[in-house]
């Protein structure tokens, strides 16, 4: 008999991406199996933050897998809020976070915080 580690929630996910308000920061928290089953929620989370116009934290210190799909989002955030002259941070990610990025070669959009874009005149 194989026992699983996977948490779910009270809906039966195994993942899931939230957009917080806080004071001074958007914080857009991971948790769980990060895949294509959120493309949704990243793509609000993503929108939620660009509209609030606060630098981003991405917590993902509750993640306990990423595929190629979750990569793709931390690297949206990123380059869409830099654009807009937000700063981007992924503080301290976990092992399983790390090591994906890292081996998809990102790692390095992370390494420090994001320095914002010039903001552009209307």
């Amino acid at each position: 008999m194989q026992v699983s580690n996977t948490e779910f929630d009270n809906r039966g996910r195994t993942g899931g991406i939230m957009f917080e308000e806080q004071s001074r920061t958007s914080v857009v928290s991971m948790w769980g199996e990060i895949d294509v089953s959120l493309r949704g929620e990243s793509s609000a989370a993503i929108a939620n933050a660009l509209e609030r116009a606060k630098s981003v934290v991405i917590d993902t210190s509750r993640v306990t897998f990423m595929d190629s799909t979750g990569v793709a989002f931390l690297m949206q955030m990123y380059t869409y809020g830099t654009q807009e002259g937000l700063t981007v941070t992924l503080p301290e990610p976990p092992p399983v976070v790390r090591s994906v990025i890292e081996m998809l070669g990102v790692d390095v959009l992370f390494a420090q915080p994001a320095q914002p874009a010039v903001a552009r005149e209307a």
